[in-house]
């Protein structure tokens, strides 16, 4: 029945093993996201006449990167996993039996940035509005080593795309969920993203178009994603995902919104500023 369908492609996930080392495609494509978003910052720091430096990059991604993993893990164990972790707290530092949460990395990124922020003395949004664009390249590059992983499928269908994976004990045609937001959090997003943060310096406007785009886009993808087996869906239609995602979206509208007062409030105190100089020319003269 399932030969109709389209058959997961064989693929090992080790590339290469060196001795008790091995590099799997999961590790790579996070260190691919990883440099190109690096390769990225630094240009839009070459572009930005002297407000970021490459060493400020450095410093950013690696706070960002710290935020990821470690909001990361915390985040997955108490969204997905809290009844586990309250019969056993020392689960929180298993981290070799995986699990990460993009919601809680993001968690971590937002304080990594807030410290950023205050240390080098840039606008908390600002800051945002440059990390913004990177974060979709790892999203995608995350989602593609899902799919070699065979992990994170979607839900029974029929549709002719539909895909049989091989760690699925049932074996039944399955939506490439994995792909889908591969497209929607990876590319498309990365170009929204991309084009706002080349076409206009609106505060906020980046960091909250980010939280607003990734928030519905895995509110779509989370309709044909499978569900986690020990949570299922809240209410028979709505899952973890999509309650976490809710809050994103307003927090989105709020970060554009809190940015437009910002710059108008800035515009206005420069225009106060040049009127009250040039009644000083005026005066003196």
């Amino acid at each position: 029945m399932t030969e109709q369908f389209l058959q997961f492609p064989v693929i090992d996930p080790i590339i290469f093993s060196i001795g008790p080392v091995s590099l799997r495609w999961y590790g790579a494509m996070y260190l691919i996201g990883f440099l190109a978003a690096m390769f990225l910052a630094n240009k839009a720091a070459d572009r930005s006449k002297g407000e970021w430096t490459r060493e400020q990059v450095s410093d950013l991604l690696f706070y960002s990167f710290l935020g990821v993993i470690l909001g990361g893990r915390v985040g997955y164990v108490l969204f997905y996993q809290f009844e586990y972790f309250l019969s056993d707290p020392l689960y929180l530092f298993e981290i070799w039996q995986g699990g990460m949460s993009f919601h809680g990395g993001l968690l971590g990124v937002i304080l990594a940035i807030f410290i950023f922020a205050r240390k080098t003395k840039k606008s908390f949004l600002a800051v945002g509005d440059f990390v913004a664009p990177l974060v979709p390249i790892g999203l995608g590059m995350g989602r593609l080593g899902n799919f070699i992983n065979a992990e994170l499928w979607g839900r029974q269908t029929d549709v002719p795309w539909a895909m049989v994976f091989p760690t699925d004990s049932l074996q039944v045609p399955r939506h490439p969920s994995q792909l889908y937001e591969f497209a929607l959090e990876g590319v498309v997003l990365f170009a929204i993203l991309y084009f706002i943060s080349r076409k206009t310096n609106r505060l906020g406007l980046a960091s909250g178009a980010f939280l607003i785009g990734y928030g519905v886009f895995r509110s779509i993808v989370e309709f044909f994603r499978e569900p986690d087996a020990h949570l299922g869906l809240y209410f028979s239609f709505i899952s973890k995902g999509q309650i976490l995602s809710i809050p994103m979206i307003v927090a989105g509208m709020l970060i554009i919104y809190l940015g437009y007062l910002a710059q108008q409030k800035s515009a206005i105190s420069q225009t106060n500023s040049a009127k009250a100089d040039s009644k000083k020319i005026k005066g003196n003269s």
